[in-house]
C-alpha cells in the first residue's frame, strides 16, 4: 500500500501511461498501447491496465506533515461510522451535526493552545518576569524591563504583536485546506440523475454527490477560519477587558464590553453556518455560497484586527501577572466536548437499535469512541505543546505560572490510561498464545503427509493468531475510549475543584497517596513530553525519507478514504479524485469498445474497485466482475462503517455485478472474508489460501516458502485460476470485433453527458476484456 509501482503491478518494466497524470493515472504495458486499433493482435487476450493512486497518499514531502492534522482525521472518521439504519433520517442528521461540533471545537482546541504559548506563556507571563525574560534575549523588547519601559513593552501591545502566531497558523489551515480542496473535492464525478433522499436498497457510496463534497467543504473551512480568528480576538480581547471594567475608562469599558457582544455574534453565526447544511449526496450541489465563503473569513479577521487595536491601546499601570483570564478555556472546552461525545453516544445507540448487528464494531458505538480518541489526541497535542515549550522557557526555575492547571492534571492522567492499555495488552497476548495452541492442529491438517515440523508449525499458527488481533480492535477501541472518558472527567473534575495541580491537591494527604500522584505527575509530564518529541522526529524523518513516507501512507490510505464531512482542515480525502478517475475510464472504455473489465483489487485498491462500481451505471455495471484480496471490505470497512459496507451493500454489489470472487489468508492481518449472507457467501469467497504455498522442502519449492501474509497473492496459483474463471465468464457475452474502433484516450462524450448513457458503436467494439488493477 502506498508504494506499488505500474511495473510492478503489471509484471513488465517498459509501461505507457494511457491517461492521467503524475498524481494519478492510468497505465499499460507498452505491448498494449495499441490494443483498441488493432485487436487483431491480441485475439481472445485480455488487456492489464494498472491505475496507480499511491501519490495521492505518499507522493511529496510536504504530506509528512498531515501529522499534525491527525486529530481532524480521526473526528471525521467518527463521521462515517454511524450505524445502519432505513429512514430516521432526522437522527442521522442529528449524528452528523454532533461530529461537525465536535470537529468545530477541536479547531478551537488548536487555536486555544497556540495562545496558549504565544500569547500567555511567552508575551505575557515570561516577557513580563524579569528572570524569565532575561534568560531569554529574543523577549528582551517585549519585557518591560528589558526594553526599559518601551513601546512594545506594555502588555496589551505585547499580546498584540503575539496573537500574529495563532493568527498566521489559522491562515496557513485555511491555505492548506483551499488547495487540497481545489485538487480534490472539486473533481467533478460523472453527471448522473438526481435521486430521492432516502432511496430504499441503496449505498451512499453509489449516489451521484457522495464524492462530491466541494460547496460543504467550502462552508465548513470558512466557518472553521472564523472560528479560529475569533478565538485569537477573544483570548486577546478578554485581557484587555478585564482590566477595563475594574481601571478603565469609562470609554474603554463601553468598547469592552461592544467588543464582548460582537465575539458572541461572531460565535452564533459560526455555529449557525455549521449547524446549517450537511452533505448532498442525492445530487451534483454545484453550488459554492461564494458570499458566505469570503465574507464570514474576512468579517472574523476584521473583529480580530480591530481587537489587536484596542488591546493595543495606551493603558497605564496595567502589568501583567498570573495566567491570563482565558486560561479557564480548557475546561469550558473539555466539558463541551465530553457533552457533545456523550449526545453522539445516545444518537449512535438510538440508530443501532433499528438494525442490530453481531459483527458491527463497538455495538454501534465506534463513532463516539473514535470521536473521544479524537478529543483525547488533540489534548494531548496541545497540552504536550504547552508544557514543552514551558519547561523550556522556565527551566527549574519556577518563576512564571505556567500552563493552565487542567492540562497537567491531563498529562497526570496518562500513566493510569497506560496501565489499563498493559492490562490489556495481557489479556490480548493471553488469548493470542491460546489461539496459537488452537490452531496447530488446523496446520497439521492443512499439510497432510507432510514430515512434522514443530517449529515451522507453531510459526504458521502464531502468524494466524496475530492476524486474528485485528478482529479484536473494538475491545481495544472500546475500552481506550471508555477509559480516557473516565479519567478525563477525573482530571476535569481535580482541577476545577482545587485550581491547583495534582500535586499541590493532596498534599495532606497519607504518604502512599502523595507519592502515587507525584509520580503520576511527573511521569505524565514526562510522556507527553517524549511523545511530543518523537512525534515531531517522526514527521521530520518522513519529510526526508521516502519509505517513512510511505509508512505513513498506509495510515492515510484508510484515514482519507472518506470526505472530509466533519472537519475541512483534515488531509483531503484522495477518493474524491481516485473514485472519478476509475469510473470515467470504465464507463468510457465499456461505451467505446463493447467490451467488459475485471477490476483486479488487492487490499485499499479493493475499496477503490467497490466504490467505483457503485459509481456506474448498472448497464455497465453488469459488464464488470471483481476479483479482490487481501481485502478489507468486510472485515474492517464492514464493521467499522457499517452504513457503507455492511451486510445489505455488499450484497447488493454482488447482485449487480456480472460476478465476484474474493480471495483471503488466515494469515492476513488486513484481508478477510466478505462474509454474506445465504448462499451468497461461498459464490464470492473461496476458501482461504494456503501459507505458505508449500510447507517443507519439495522438488519445485527446494527453499523453505516464506508465509506471505499480506502480500504476493498473485504469486498463488488460485489467483491466476480466478481470474481467468472471470474472464472466460465475460468472453460469453463479448460483441464481435469492430476494425478501426476509436482509441479510449481520444474518445470523448458531449460535455455534460454521462459517457455510460452515451449509444454504443453499432457492432460493438473490441472482442477483448480488460482486467484494470487498483492496487494498494
Amino acid at each position: 500500500m502506498g508504494g506499488t509501482t505500474p511495473e510492478q503491478m503489471l509484471g513488465d518494466p517498459r509501461t505507457v501511461r494511457i491517461t492521467g497524470d503524475e498524481t494519478a493515472a492510468v497505465y499499460r504495458r507498452a505491448d498494449d498501447t495499441d490494443a483498441e486499433r488493432q485487436p487483431e493482435d491480441h485475439p481472445g487476450r485480455p488487456v492489464p491496465e494498472a491505475y496507480v493512486w499511491c501519490n495521492l497518499t505518499s507522493g511529496n514531502a510536504a504530506r509528512a506533515l498531515w501529522l499534525l492534522l491527525l486529530p481532524f482525521m480521526v473526528a471525521n472518521l467518527a463521521h462515517w461510522m454511524r450505524p445502519t439504519t432505513t429512514g430516521r433520517q432526522r437522527t442521522v442528521r442529528l449524528y452528523g451535526l454532533i461530529v461537525r461540533l465536535v470537529g468545530l471545537t477541536l479547531t478551537v482546541l488548536l487555536v486555544a493552545a497556540a495562545c496558549e504559548v504565544a500569547l500567555d506563556l511567552a508575551a505575557w507571563q515570561c516577557a513580563g518576569t524579569p528572570a524569565c525574560a532575561g534568560r531569554h534575549t529574543w523577549l528582551g523588547f517585549l519585557s518591560p524591563v528589558g526594553s526599559d519601559h518601551g513601546w512594545w513593552s506594555l502588555p496589551g501591545r505585547r499580546l498584540a504583536l503575539a496573537s500574529l502566531v495563532p493568527t498566521l497558523l489559522t491562515g496557513l489551515l485555511w491555505y492548506l485546506s483551499h488547495r487540497t480542496w481545489s485538487a480534490y473535492e472539486s473533481q467533478q464525478p460523472i453527471p448522473r440523475r438526481d435521486e430521492p433522499d432516502d432511496e430504499p436498497g441503496s449505498t451512499g457510496l453509489g449516489r451521484p454527490g457522495f464524492w462530491y463534497g466541494r460547496r460543504l467543504v467550502a462552508r465548513l473551512r470558512a466557518a472553521h477560519t472564523a472560528a479560529g480568528f475569533l478565538t485569537v480576538a477573544a483570548v486577546l480581547g478578554t485581557a484587555a477587558a478585564r482590566h477595563d471594567r475594574h481601571h478603565g475608562s469609562v470609554q474603554l469599558e463601553a468598547l469592552s464590553w461592544l467588543l464582548a457582544a460582537t465575539l458572541l455574534a461572531g460565535a452564533v453565526v459560526v455555529v449557525w453556518v455549521v449547524c446549517r447544511r450537511g452533505r448532498t449526496e442525492n445530487r451534483l450541489d454545484q453550488e459554492l455560497d461564494r458570499t458566505l465563503v469570503r465574507r464570514l473569513p474576512a468579517g472574523a479577521l476584521a473583529v480580530l484586527v480591530l481587537t489587536m487595536v484596542y488591546a493595543g491601546w495606551s493603558r497605564p499601570g496595567w502589568r501583567s501577572a498570573g495566567r491570563l483570564p482565558t486560561a479557564t478555556a480548557f475546561g469550558g472546552l473539555a466539558i463541551a466536548q465530553g457533552l457533545l461525545v456523550i449526545a453522539l453516544g445516545v444518537v449512535a445507540h438510538v440508530l443501532h437499535r433499528v438494525h442490530p448487528s453481531p459483527r458491527t464494531a463497538v455495538r454501534g458505538l465506534a463513532g463516539p469512541a473514535v470521536a473521544v480518541l479524537a478529543c483525547a489526541l488533540g489534548g494531548v497535542m496541545s497540552g504536550g505543546v504547552a508544557q514543552r515549550f514551558a519547561d523550556w522557557l522556565d527551566g527549574t526555575g519556577h518563576t512564571i505560572a505556567g500552563p493552565p492547571v487542567l492540562l497537567t492534571w491531563q498529562a497526570s492522567t496518562i500513566p493510569p490510561l497506560l496501565l489499563v492499555l498493559l492490562v490489556l495488552i495481557a489479556v490480548l497476548a493471553r488469548r493470542t498464545w491460546l489461539l496459537r495452541r488452537a490452531e496447530t492442529p488446523a496446520v497439521e491438517l492443512d499439510h497432510p503427509g507432510e514430515p512434522k515440523d514443530t517449529s515451522r508449525t507453531l510459526r504458521i499458527a502464531g502468524t494466524r493468531a496475530m492476524a486474528a488481533l485485528t478482529d479484536r480492535a473494538p475491545l481495544v477501541v472500546g475500552v481506550t475510549s471508555v477509559a480516557t472518558l473516565l479519567l478525563g472527567a477525573v482530571a476535569l473534575a481535580g482541577a476545577f475543584a482545587t485550581d491547583d495541580t495534582p500535586e499541590g491537591a493532596v498534599r495532606g494527604a497519607p504518604s502512599f497517596v502523595r507519592g502515587a500522584v507525584e509520580t503520576a505527575q511527573t511521569l505524565g509530564s514526562w510522556l507527553i513530553g517524549v511523545g511530543f518529541l518523537l512525534f515531531v522526529t517522526w514527521g521530520r524523518r518522513a519529510y526526508k525519507d521516502p519509505a517513512a513516507r510511505r509508512t505513513i501512507g498506509i495510515l492515510w490510505d484508510v484515514g482519507t478514504f472518506w470526505p472530509r464531512a466533519a472537519h475541512p482542515f483534515a488531509p483531503p480525502c484522495y477518493a474524491e479524485r481516485a473514485v472519478p478517475d476509475l469510473t470515467w475510464r470504465m464507463a468510457a472504455w465499456t461505451r467505446i469498445t463493447g467490451g467488459r473489465l475485471v477490476l483486479s483489487g488487492h487490499s485499499q485498491g479493493s475499496v477503490l474497485a467497490a466504490a467505483a462500481a457503485w459509481q456506474v451505471k448498472p448497464a455497465v455495471r453488469r459488464r464488470v466482475a471483481l476479483l479482490t484480496y487481501g481485502s478489507p471490505l468486510e472485515r474492517l470497512y464492514g464493521r467499522w462503517f457499517p452504513a457503507y459496507f455492511g451486510p445489505a451493500a455488499l450484497s447488493a454489489l454482488h447482485r449487480e455485478v456480472d460476478c465476484w470472487r474474493n480471495l483471503y489468508r488466515l494469515t492476513d492481518p488486513i484481508g478477510g472474508p466478505i462474509r454474506l449472507p445465504g448462499d451468497c457467501g461461498p459464490q464470492v469467497d473461496r476458501a482461504p489460501l494456503k501459507d505458505p504455498l508449500a510447507y517443507g522442502r519439495t522438488d519445485r519449492q527446494p527453499l523453505p516458502a516464506p508465509i506471505l501474509g499480506h502480500g504476493d497473492y498473485q504469486a498463488d496459483p488460485a489467483f491466476a485460476e480466478e481470474r481467468e474463471r472471470l474472464l472466460a465468464r465475460l468472453r460469453r457475452g463479448l460483441p464481435a470485433p469492430r476494425p478501426g474502433n476509436t482509441p479510449p484516450e481520444t474518445a470523448g462524450t458531449q460535455p455534460g453527458q454521462d459517457p455510460s448513457e452515451a449509444g454504443e458503436e453499432p457492432g460493438g467494439g473490441a472482442a477483448q476484456g480488460s482486467s484494470g488493477r487498483s492496487s494498494g
